[in-house]
C-alpha cells in the first residue's frame, strides 16, 4: 500500500481527529525526554518510577512505551488500540505502594487519577513546546481542538474527562500551579540521571544519548532543570540552538514517509507483542 493509502487508513480510524494528523511528525520526539523528566518530579509518578522501572539497562523503556501508547491510541486500529489499553492497564496494575513510615516516599499508584492526568499534561506541554520552536504557529481552532484531543490520553488511562482542564487557558493555570508543587529527592534524581547516562545499554543507545540529553535538559524549565541538579551552559544553549535549526530544516525538506517512519515502526512493533 502506497503512503497515501497508509494515511488515509490511520487517520480515517478517529475521523476529524486532529491529533491523529500531528502525532505522526517525529520531531515531536525531541520532547520525550523533557516529558518523561517533568513526570519524574512530581514525587507520585518519580517514586512509582524508581521503584518499578529500571532505567539502568532499559533507558528507552518507558519511552517506548509512551510513543506506542500514543501512537495506537492517535492512529492504530481498533485491535491496536485494546491491545495497548491492556498492556498500560496491566503494567500500571502492581505500580502502587502505601506512604514509607520512614518518609522516603510518598503513597502513589499508577492508577492514581491526579497523577495520570499530570502525566497526560506532560506530554501535551511538551509537544506545543516542540510545535513552538519548529513548526507554523498554529491557528485557534486547530490549537483548541489539538489540546482537547490530548484528553484522550489521559482518560486512556482512567483519568476521568472531567479532570483534563477544559480550555488551553485552564491547562496554563493547572500547569503552573503543578510546576510549583514538584520536587525532586535524592532517590529521583538519581534515577534520572541514570536514565540518560544509559551506561548499560546498547551502543546504539548510548550512541544517541549525549544528543537526547542535550535536548531533554535544555527544554527543561529552569526550576524544574535545578532541582535535577543539571547544569546548562551557554555553550550547551549555542549546541541545542543548532540542532533545532536542522530539526525546523528537516521537518520541512524530509518526505512525509520518512518523517512518519517511527509511528509506523512502533504499530507494527505493537503487533508483534504479545497480548496481555
Amino acid at each position: 500500500m502506497d503512503e497515501r493509502g497508509i494515511v488515509d487508513r490511520e487517520t480515517s480510524v478517529r475521523p476529524g481527529s486532529v491529533l491523529a494528523r500531528f502525532a505522526p511528525e517525529s520531531a515531536y520526539l525531541l520532547g520525550g525526554g523533557r516529558a518523561i523528566l517533568l513526570q519524574l518530579a512530581l514525587p507520585g509518578v518519580g517514586h512509582g518510577v524508581a521503584r518499578h522501572s529500571n532505567f539502568a539497562t532499559n533507558p528507552l523503556g518507558r519511552l517506548n512505551g509512551t510513543l506506542t501508547y500514543i501512537y495506537a491510541l492517535s492512529n492504530g486500529t481498533d485491535a491496536q488500540r485494546a491491545k495497548v489499553r491492556a498492556m498500560v492497564h496491566g503494567a500500571h496494575a502492581p505500580v502502587k505502594a502505601p506512604a514509607a513510615k520512614d518518609g522516603s516516599h510518598p503513597a502513589y499508584s499508577a492508577r492514581d487519577p491526579k497523577l495520570q492526568l499530570w502525566v497526560a499534561a506532560t506530554l501535551y506541554d511538551s509537544a506545543m513546546t516542540i510545535q513552538q520552536v519548529l513548526f507554523p504557529e498554529l491557528d485557534e481552532d486547530t490549537a483548541e481542538a489539538l489540546y482537547r484531543d490530548y484528553a484522550l490520553l489521559g482518560t486512556e488511562l482512567g483519568m476521568p474527562a472531567h479532570l483534563w482542564p477544559a480550555t488551553r487557558a485552564d491547562f496554563a493555570d493547572y500547569w503552573s500551579e503543578t510546576s510549583n508543587s514538584l520536587h525532586v529527592d535524592d532517590r529521583v534524581r538519581e534515577v534520572a540521571h541514570e536514565l540518560l547516562a544509559a551506561k548499560q545499554a546498547p551502543w546504539w543507545i548510548r550512541a544517541v544519548m549525549p544528543l537526547v540529553k542535550l535536548v531533554s535538559i535544555g527544554l527543561l524549565p529552569e526550576h524544574v532543570r535545578s532541582m535535577f541538579g543539571f547544569h546548562f551552559s551557554s555553550r550547551q544553549q549555542r549546541r541545542m540552538d543548532m540542532v533545532m535549526r536542522c530539526a525546523r530544516v528537516a521537518v520541512r525538506i524530509l518526505p512525509r514517509a520518512v518523517r512518519h517512519f517511527p509511528m509506523r515502526y512502533y504499530l507494527k512493533r505493537l503487533d508483534g507483542l504479545s497480548a496481555p
